[in-house]
């Protein structure tokens, strides 16, 4: 019996579940980020209270590795480690735009066999995190920054159907009239998705080191310019 600590902070979505042996016992879900600094502890908190509770010993914490918000991450990452350190527990790192693919593999049941899945993420202005998966799972192009186009996604758009999600997925659909790209809207990284990855993961004790893990930030951290104060620079 595996019980598994789930932190999902990539996005503005901050969430928090708890499972044992892929049953979601509890979970916690704030949208209207970002407030992960805020919430994220509690949502912790209560989480290990109810194993505590229950008797029930944690084994692992499940991380959404990124890519994703880096201050998101950086909480998200902080906050598993410290979990890991304080109960003596494994750490699972799992990329973000493949806890994506969960609820489109589970509850859409119009994704084709022969269907390949692109999980985008927004960045900034036409910019998108994004990658490509078989309906196994299996990589077809890794993960990666980029400015999308018209033209974006054309080679693999060409073969079949492609499905996009995410919010990223928003700024595509405004470009492309392929008739095998189809976009299903809704879906964002959340703690409850990342349950059958995090079990896949467990069972081929496929860990981080807790100590040098650090988070799929994908681009470095750039500090916005802050605006001139009208007040005193007037």
């Amino acid at each position: 019996m595996s019980c598994i600590l789930h932190i999902e902070t990539s996005t503005r979505v901050c969430s928090v579940a708890l499972s044992q042996d892929g049953v979601c016992l509890t979970e916690e879900e704030k949208k209207d980020g970002p407030s992960h600094a805020a919430v994220l502890a509690p949502f912790v908190k209560e989480a290990l209270s109810f194993a505590d509770s229950h008797a029930i010993p944690l084994d692992a914490v499940a991380l959404s590795q990124g890519p994703g918000s880096y201050t998101g991450l950086r909480i998200g990452s902080s906050t598993a480690k410290g979990v890991c350190y304080g109960r003596g527990v494994k750490l699972i790192a799992i990329p973000t735009l493949k806890i994506m693919c969960t609820p489109v593999l589970l509850y859409h049941e119009e994704v084709c066999d022969d269907a390949l899945l692109c999980p985008m993420l927004d960045a900034r202005r036409m910019e998108v995190y994004s990658a490509i998966y078989d309906r196994g799972l299996k990589e077809i192009r890794p993960t990666q920054a980029e400015i999308l186009t018209e033209d974006s996604y054309a080679e693999y758009l060409e073969r079949g159907p492609v499905f996009f999600f995410g919010e990223g997925a928003k700024k595509f659909q405004t470009l492309t009239h392929h008739p095998n790209a189809h976009f299903i809207e809704g879906i964002y990284p959340a703690a409850r998705y990342m349950l059958p990855l995090a079990e896949m993961a467990m069972a081929r004790e496929k860990f981080q080191d807790v100590a040098y893990f650090e988070p799929y930030y994908l681009k470095d951290f750039i500090a916005g310019t802050p605006r001139k104060n009208i007040l005193f620079n007037s």
